[in-house]
C-alpha cells in the first residue's frame, strides 16, 4: 500500500509540473523526425530497388526503418531520463520533505519502489505513444511483429536502467541540476565504454563490450531475446536501486 501511495503521488507531481510534458514533446518530436527521415530514405532505396533488383537484397522495413529507429530512440532516452529522475529525491531533500517522508510509517524500500515504478510507468507511456510508427508502417507494408515487441521490451529495460541510476544520484544531492549532470555523465560513460573495446585486446575488450549499454540492446532490436542481455539490464537496475536504498538508509541514520 505504501508503494502505491508513493506511486500515485509521483504520477500526480509529474503531470502537475511541465517536466513530463516537455520530455514527452521533445521525445516525440525528435523520434518523429527520425522516423520520417528513415521512412523517406527507405522509400528512396525501394524505388531504386524496383529499377535494379540488386538493391533489393536484404531490404525490409525491420532492418531499414525499425532497428535504426529503436537505436535512435535509445539515444534520446539517454538525454531525457536524467530530466525525469533529477527531482525524485533531490527536490525533497532541498525542501526538507524527504526527512518528513522517511518518518512516515513507510519503509525506505516502499518509497524507493514507488518512485521507481512511477518513472518507469512514464517511460512506458512515452514508448507506447511511439507505437504509432509501426502502425503507420503496417498500412503499406508487413513489418515483423516479434522484433517490434522485443525492441520495445529492450527500450523499456534500458529506460529502467537509466531511471535506477538517476534515482541514485538524485538521492545523493539536493541540487537537481547536479543530480541530472551526474546521472547523464555516468550514463554517457556506460554508453561509450564499448568504444574502448576497439583499442583493447582479450578479456579487456570483452569486459568493455559487456559493460556497454547499447551493446545489449542490439539483440532486442533484431527480435532475439538473449538471457544475458536481459540479466545485464535487470542486474544493473537492481544494483543501482540497492545502492539508492543504502543511501536512503544512511540518511535516515544521520537523522
Amino acid at each position: 500500500m505504501g508503494t502505491l501511495a508513493v506511486f500515485k503521488k509521483e504520477m500526480r507531481l509529474y503531470f502537475a509540473s511541465p517536466v513530463a510534458f516537455v520530455v514527452f514533446i521533445i521525445f516525440l518530436i525528435i523520434s518523429g523526425y527520425f522516423f520520417y527521415s528513415l521512412l523517406l530514405y527507405f522509400s528512396l532505396i525501394s524505388m531504386q530497388a524496383s529499377m535494379n533488383p540488386a538493391f533489393a537484397t536484404g531490404l525490409n522495413v525491420t532492418d531499414g526503418i525499425l532497428r535504426p529507429l529503436f537505436a535512435n530512440m535509445s539515444v534520446i532516452l539517454l538525454f531525457m531520463m536524467p530530466l525525469l529522475t533529477m527531482r525524485l529525491f533531490a527536490e525533497e531533500r532541498k525542501q526538507g520533505t524527504l526527512e518528513l517522508l522517511l518518518t512516515y510509517p513507510l519503509r525506505d524500500g516502499e518509497v524507493l519502489l514507488g518512485k521507481f515504478l512511477a518513472a518507469t510507468a512514464l517511460v512506458a507511456l512515452l514508448l507506447f505513444a511511439t507505437g504509432i510508427y509501426p502502425l503507420l508502417l503496417a498500412l503499406w507494408s508487413e513489418p515483423e511483429v516479434y522484433p517490434i515487441l522485443t525492441g520495445y521490451l529492450g527500450l523499456l529495460l534500458l529506460g529502467m536502467t537509466f531511471i535506477s541510476l538517476g534515482l541514485l544520484f538524485s538521492s545523493l544531492t539536493e541540487n537537481q541540476i547536479v543530480a541530472a549532470a551526474l546521472a547523464f555523465g555516468a550514463l554517457l560513460l556506460f554508453w561509450i565504454i564499448g568504444w574502448a573495446a576497439t583499442l583493447a585486446e582479450g578479456d579487456w575488450a570483452l569486459l568493455f563490450r559487456h559493460l556497454s549499454l547499447p551493446e545489449h540492446l542490439s539483440s532486442f532490436t533484431r527480435g532475439v531475446l538473449e538471457t544475458k542481455d536481459m540479466l545485464y539490464y535487470l542486474g544493473l537496475t537492481g544494483f543501482f536501486l540497492f545502492a539508492t536504498l543504502k543511501s536512503l538508509e544512511v540518511r535516515r541514520w544521520k537523522g
